[in-house]
C-alpha cells in the first residue's frame, strides 16, 4: 500500500526537514514503547524539560501524539494519525540509521 503521500511528506518534514527531529524520533520511540509525561520523558531522554514541552507542541500540533489529562501530569500517546502511518514512521528511522 503506497499510503497517504501527505502524510508521507509531513512525516518527513517533522522528523527529517526540521532542526530538533532526531529529538522527536527519539520522543515518539519512548512514548511507543509506553504513554509517559513531560517530566518522564526529560528524564529518559536526558534533555531539558522545556525542550521536551517544545517538541510536544510540535508533535501535537501536526496531530502526531495525543495528550491524556491537564498540565503537568498529562501523559502522551501516539495519535491514531501516526499509528496510521507508523510504516511511514519505520521507512524514516530506517534511513537515518543507514545514513550513519
Amino acid at each position: 500500500m503506497a499510503g497517504d503521500p501527505h502524510a508521507k511528506r509531513l512525516l518527513w518534514f517533522v522528523f527529517m526537514g526540521s532542526k530538533g527531529g532526531l529529538n522527536r524520533i527519539r520522543l515518539i520511540s519512548h512514548i511507543r514503547d509506553k504513554p509517559l509525561n513531560a517530566n518522564q520523558l526529560a528524564k529518559e531522554m536526558d534533555l531539558d524539560y522545556k525542550a521536551i514541552q517544545h517538541h510536544i507542541g510540535v508533535l501535537e500540533k501536526n496531530n502526531l501524539i495525543t495528550r491524556v489529562g491537564e498540565k503537568y501530569g498529562a501523559t502522551f500517546f501516539m495519535s491514531t494519525f501516526l499509528e496510521v502511518n507508523l510504516q511511514v514512521f519505520d521507512e524514516i528511522v530506517s534511513k537515518l540509521e543507514q545514513s550513519k
